[in-house]
């Protein structure tokens, strides 16, 4: 029978499918801790107290990569470059979404409307990144190799999508909310795509390295499709809602440092 836990069981006994997830995840949590750097660097004077909780959430993501890495050292494995169609930052910035790199690398203050599609766009992702953690933690928080590491990182990404419910929360109050009701809209149907495009390309490499069936290859392709239907059709609206956290200033002070490893 297929399960989350049995798939993942798969891809954790396997020294070739462990390598890619961890260098895939590894690479995703490099970017993001790039570009909130950058994002807290450049955020304009008008909302310069926002500038250390945004490092802060770029301090955890480099944070996450190097538990990764730590993961794939423990078993003395190295990093496998990360094939151009599982790359979910990058799929994303290639529809439009979130703020590009090309003007993150610029010396450029960006404007208050950047920080909406900023907050906006990392709202959708990481409600993403908080659902697949939570999974994670249910199967595997007892893990004894993975266990600490992930339970680590889901405590941040549920600090990471408090910070965005509040940080939006006040912006629309002070009068952007109709430019966050539109800019969530728009990122959670791409993020829907990309996420579906993403996961058919994941799981076919991981396929060919753990010699699936096809049959199971077409059954799991078969849930991607049809998880994605639900969300075109109704679940996306869920990655957009905003309210009131329960965990208020989820990102003051410092990062906590990597030692689940």
């Amino acid at each position: 029978m297929l399960s989350a836990r049995s798939l993942f069981q798969e891809i954790v006994d396997d020294d070739d499918s462990f390598r890619l997830f961890c260098s895939i995840a590894a690479s995703g949590e490099a970017q993001g801790g790039w570009e909130n750097g950058r994002i807290a660097a450049l955020v304009p004077e008008s909302m310069r107290g926002l500038a250390p909780k945004i490092a802060r959430h770029g301090a955890d993501e480099d944070k996450h990569g190097r538990l990764f890495h730590a993961l794939l050292k423990k078993r003395q494995l190295e990093p496998v470059p990360v094939p151009p169609e599982t790359d979910y930052t990058v799929l994303l910035e290639r529809q439009g979404i979130g703020l590009a790199h090309e003007k993150l690398r610029r010396e450029e203050r960006l404007t208050e409307h950047d920080i909406v599609v900023y907050l906006s766009h990392s709202r959708v992702t990481e409600q993403r990144a908080a659902d697949q953690m939570e999974m994670l933690v249910k199967h595997f928080g007892d893990h004894p190799e993975i266990g600490k590491a992930i339970r680590m990182i889901s405590d941040d990404e549920d600090a990471h999508l408090a910070y965005c419910h509040e940080e939006l929360l006040r912006l629309a109050a002070a009068g952007h909310g109709r430019a966050v009701r539109r800019v969530l809209r728009e990122s959670a149907l791409a993020e829907i795509r990309v996420h579906r495009d993403v996961s058919l390309a994941v799981m076919s490499h991981l396929g060919r390295l753990l010699h699936w069936s096809r049959a199971k290859s077409a059954a799991l392709a078969a849930g991607i499709h049809a998880t994605y239907g639900y969300e075109r059709f109704a679940g996306w609206r869920r990655m957009v809602d905003l309210r009131m956290p329960d965990r208020h200033g989820a990102l003051d002070g410092p990062a906590t440092a990597a030692t689940a490893c």
